[in-house]
């Protein structure tokens, strides 16, 4: 694969004019944006998955869910819909994709959505009887037709987008410079260990706009495993030899923590947003004991018997947390 990734770097200079171009088009007015009189929150990045975009809409939803009337809007990746779906008590993963799936799961008190045409789902929002007064988009940092007011734009400490370069041979969407849209840039997946002058160093590296504020956070893994029915402590899986089940864009942060807390576990790795097929849960019924992330439970529960199945929650730690939160709310109060 990175190989071929670099002999197809001859392709990186159409794919750069092509989406410089589109930016363009937006930036000078030619191709027009729309705005909304409701605060609209973007959360995205400049790269192809796996930077923690869905634990900042969960964590977006804890800190506004009990001052406004939320709504989440995202693409839907991989349902078997089409248009515009309001989330109700029929809702499925296949329905309306595993993580919006994830945030009517868990957060009962909002309004969650799916339309692959972000300006189509935010007008059916807003048609609603009950409008939402808030609406986070997941996922939409490259949705140009739309004008968030707030745009959060998230980078991997261990692969930050200054470091990278445009697809097909690296795994940018867009050239770096789209970054200067951004209102927060949230360096994710940061170690425990980091320090104030490594920070220092990151934030020089970044070189930000004058508007722009940089914060850091880090993955917080829950101190126990859902099944189901039922709940128990993550340390109660030190005893017992469990199989590790992904289907995410990357694994690796998982990985590395179950095994530096000592657990035993064999790794089933499938691509992002895998759809688990009727052989691929014939090979896992085999397994005695199944953890995975809450994402892959949401596609995997009622196909494997609940009391070997379980997911572990993880949660957006951030650095100087409540001045990015004060921002927010800020902002969601206009």
């Amino acid at each position: 694969m990175k190989i071929l990734r670099n002999i197809l770097i001859l392709f990186v200079p159409v794919y750069f004019i092509v989406t410089w171009l589109r930016n363009k088009l937006y930036d000078t007015g030619i191709l027009t944006s729309q705005s909304y009189d409701v605060p609209v929150i973007c959360v995205g990045n400049l790269s192809v998955g796996g930077t923690g975009k869905t634990p900042m809409i969960e964590y977006l939803i804890r800190l506004l869910r009990d001052s406004h009337r939320l709504a989440t809007l995202s693409r839907g990746y991989k349902r078997h819909s089409k248009g515009f779906v309001l989330a109700d008590a029929s809702a499925t993963a296949l329905k309306i994709g595993d993580e919006p799936f994830q945030f009517f799961s868990k957060f009962n008190d909002i309004i969650v959505a799916v339309d692959a045409n972000r300006r189509r789902g935010i007008e059916n929002l807003l048609a609603l009887e009950q409008a939402p007064e808030v609406i986070l988009l997941d996922d939409a940092f490259q949705h140009r037709k739309v004008k968030a007011g707030l745009n959060i734009l998230l980078s991997t400490y261990d692969d930050l987008y200054v470091d990278d370069m445009l697809l097909p041979t690296g795994n940018l969407r867009e050239p770096k410079r789209g970054a200067r849209r951004a209102d927060i840039i949230l360096v994710t997946k940061c170690p425990t260990y980091i320090g104030e002058t490594e920070k220092h160093l990151i934030r020089k590296k970044l070189n930000p706009q004058a508007h722009q504020a940089v914060f850091f956070s880090e993955i917080s893994y829950s101190e126990q495993v859902y099944s189901e029915k039922e709940s128990m402590l993550r340390t109660d899986l030190l005893d017992k030899q469990f199989t590790l089940v992904t289907g995410i864009a990357n694994a690796q942060p998982m990985v590395s923590f179950l095994k530096a807390n000592g657990f035993k576990f064999e790794h089933v790795n499938y691509p992002d947003h895998h759809h688990y097929s009727d052989a691929d849960i014939v090979e896992l019924k085999k397994k005695d004991t199944i953890l995975t992330t809450e994402k892959d439970f949401m596609r995997l529960k009622g196909s494997i018997s609940s009391d070997r199945l379980y997911y572990l929650p993880i949660e957006t730690q951030v650095s100087n947390g409540s001045d990015l939160d004060q921002l927010i709310r800020n902002f969601a109060a206009l």
